[in-house]
């Protein structure tokens, strides 16, 4: 966008809103791998944190009773409370309950929201929101169908480079069980988040690694987070 185009100040507004986000920090992370605790005598590096996630395509998939709308909700909370814009890019048919992501801590007003028509389209709005540097976290959330999504090396490859470019993490959600393929072989993380209610009227989110090419599939870690109506 040129300096001189009628939107840049307002876009360059919402962008200093969204550095200055008073979102509060996400809830800190337990490590639930019970074998590396005892050998290592403390709990590993969290992992589902940007820090781990910045430069890489993750996938954030699952059926049933699952909790992906948690685990990138609080990946949204973490960028904001770092002053790290946020965009969440949605088919027009489907996306989440603004409430549900309000009661999870995420400043709404803060989060870029884009919905489209079809994958294509989010796949261009992504890379056009990578390519400004300004957002260090884009989610794509494919949602029902997702499982039929298809996405090529080619524009998988140029969304990691951007990633990377940009010091930026793209995670797309999916719909499907863990045994069915992935997006693609850029995938470079694919997790899928499960939830339990705990008796203190919220529940508790662990995300899992199916596969991981940075650290090895298998892995677990848990967030607690409020268990806001509605959020799955």
């Amino acid at each position: 966008m040129a300096a001189d185009d009628p939107h840049f100040d307002s876009v360059r507004a919402f962008l200093a809103r969204a550095r200055s986000s008073g979102a509060p920090a996400a809830a800190a992370a337990r490590i639930v791998s019970l074998d590396e605790a005892r050998a290592e005598r403390v709990a590993p590096a969290p992992r589902w944190r940007l820090d781990e996630l910045t430069g890489r395509l993750v996938e954030l998939s699952g059926l049933g009773a699952v909790a992906s709308l948690s685990a990138a909700a609080s990946l949204i909370v973490e960028a904001q409370g770092r002053g790290e814009p946020a965009a969440w890019i949605a088919r027009t048919s489907a996306t989440f309950f603004p409430p549900d992501l309000d009661d999870a801590g995420v400043d709404l007003d803060a989060l870029v929201v884009v919905r489209v028509l079809d994958v294509t389209a989010m796949i261009r709005a992504a890379d056009r929101l990578l390519r400004s540097g300004a957002f260090g976290l884009v989610v794509l959330d494919l949602g029902p169908g997702g499982q039929h999504a298809e996405v090529s090396i080619a524009a998988q490859g140029r969304l990691v480079g951007l990633a990377q470019h940009h010091d930026a993490a793209v995670v797309a959600i999916t719909e499907k069980s863990h045994d069915t393929a992935s997006l693609g072989s850029m995938v470079s993380l694919r997790a899928e988040a499960v939830r339990e209610r705990l008796g203190s009227g919220g529940f508790r989110v662990a995300v899992r690694a199916v596969k991981d090419k940075r650290r090895g599939p298998g892995w677990a870690e848990v967030v607690d987070v409020l268990a806001p109506p509605g959020l799955k």
